[in-house]
């Protein structure tokens, strides 16, 4: 008898239409317990595989994701309402990532220090560093991309070694599950990688503190991951977490380049992304000229369908809708001009600009994860650095200027991990350092990086005697 006939089943509906999709088991915590002794057994062995092999089995996973690239896209679409052509790009941005992942992995060397490089010792002692794997990575992501950042954790745990408890977001187990098939198919030693779907109240605790759990990889909101961070003890954590990336715009900023890059930053996939861009900073004296051309983009924006590639979609689901509506709607209350938009049909959001957006709006703090875009307009760029910088979180900011000395000084003053330059907010390419300061996140990513946290350094001393 398999899990699936043992468990409770979660339906799965498509936030397009309503369809039901599919279902998932509700796993109880004896079964996650029962998954992970497996895991546990399996990583043992895996450990000792030839680094070559488990390189090998990436290239593999990555052939099949490639010739599966259609399928799992239609299922993206289906299940998280990204549009279809950008489900199918997701897929191939991932098989990149994997055959990455897999190279960096061969390079991962250790390293040999001698001790007559320290002032006070004679040189009779030779330091042999490794890495080896942590042991068990509980990886759980998000459902905005649903294979790439599942990927992004799953990839660089078994190059190193690693067993995995995957907990992929329930909006988006379909999506991990058609990911994990074909892994399977590409001769993931059985139960080495424990797939846990289920309900965030009934697990969720129990996989977060289970100790046979070493490390966590996360991706989600902030206030989930503080409260990860709470309740575990002694664990390695790497976190994504929120943003409300700001793109601020000088006074001698090329406005054309300004506006599109920050409609495209801001719009995609309907905002719901951590490195959106969430608000916009602009000079006073280009603010009117600034607004006039991101309204122009804004209505060339398309709205529909994920399969029409519309840009702008329905949202993830109703609650996620209706705090988007709640923000748009304290703003106007509070004298916020809405210059575009601001309509709500059940999860759509119309791509909506909001002007003269002030301190005391919510919409100015809180990550909408929406098509919302508010300008909040600055006397200098010492108070956009001051309001950049006041947010609890610290993810991405954008900065167009002409002036290189600006570029550099205010990129400098702005607590973020990554200050784009006369560029949108984005991650990657994936092996780019990747991090977030205060709530956006704790540790830090890209390909290289992420191997470095799902291992820990060994130290063999060799003492030399005369």
């Amino acid at each position: 008898m398999t899990i699936d006939t043992l468990s409770e089943m979660i339906k799965i509906k498509s936030p397009v239409n309503g369809e039901e999709l599919g279902e998932v088991p509700s796993l109880s915590k004896e079964q996650i317990d029962a998954l992970i002794e497996k895991a546990e057994t399996e990583q043992k062995s895996w450990a000792k595989t030839p680094v070559n092999q488990r390189a090998d089995l990436l290239y593999k996973w990555a052939d099949l994701l490639l010739q599966r690239k259609e399928a799992i896209g239609d299922i993206i679409t289906k299940e998280v309402g990204k549009p279809y052509k950008a489900s199918v790009t997701e897929v191939e941005r991932t098989v990149d990532f994997i055959r990455y992942t897999a190279e960096d992995g061969l390079r991962m060397d250790g390293q040999l220090t001698r001790s007559n490089q320290f002032p006070s010792d004679n040189g009779s002692r030779i330091s042999m560093a490794t890495r080896k794997p942590v042991g068990i990575v509980l990886a759980i992501s998000p459902f905005n991309y649903p294979i790439n950042l599942a990927a992004a954790k799953l990839a660089p745990a078994l190059v190193a070694g690693n067993g995995v408890v995957f907990k992929p977001a329930t909006q988006g187990a379909l999506t991990g599950q058609a990911m994990i098939e074909a892994l399977k198919d590409a001769g993931l030693p059985d139960g080495l990688v424990a797939f846990a779907t289920g309900r965030g109240s009934v697990i969720g605790d129990h996989l977060v503190q289970h100790p046979a759990v070493h490390m966590i990889s996360f991706t989600g909101s902030t206030a989930v991951g503080n409260d990860i961070a709470k309740k575990t003890t002694m664990k390695s954590l790497s976190f994504e977490l929120g943003g409300k990336d700001p793109a601020i715009v000088l006074e001698d900023a090329d406005l054309d380049l300004a506006a599109k890059e920050i409609v495209s930053g801001a719009f995609s996939y309907s905002g719901q992304r951590c490195t959106a861009i969430k608000r916009v900073l602009v000079l006073d004296s280009v603010a009117d000229q600034l607004v006039a051309k991101l309204k122009e983009r804004i209505e060339g924006l398309s709205v529909g369908s994920p399969w029409d590639n519309a840009d702008v979609v329905p949202l993830i689901d109703l609650k996620s809708a209706n705090f988007v509506k709640e923000l748009i709607d304290d703003a106007v209350a509070k004298n916020a001009k809405t210059v575009l938009g601001g309509m709500q049909i059940e999860n759509l959001i119309h791509p909506t600009l909001l002007d003269d957006v002030t301190e005391d709006m919510r919409v100015a703090w809180e990550e909408p994860f929406g098509p919302v875009l508010p300008v909040i307009r600055v006397s200098s760029k010492e108070e956009a650095i001051r309001i950049a910088n006041k947010s609890e979180y610290g993810l991405q900011a954008s900065l167009f200027t002409e002036n290189i000395n600006d570029a550099f000084v205010v990129a400098d003053e702005i607590e973020a991990g990554t200050v784009q330059l006369n560029g949108k907010t984005q991650r990657g390419p994936d092996h780019f350092p990747f991090l977030g300061t205060k709530g956006s996140g704790i540790g830090e990513q890209g390909i290289r990086k992420s191997i470095e946290s799902m291992t820990v350094t060994k130290s063999v001393v060799l003492n030399l005697h005369e």
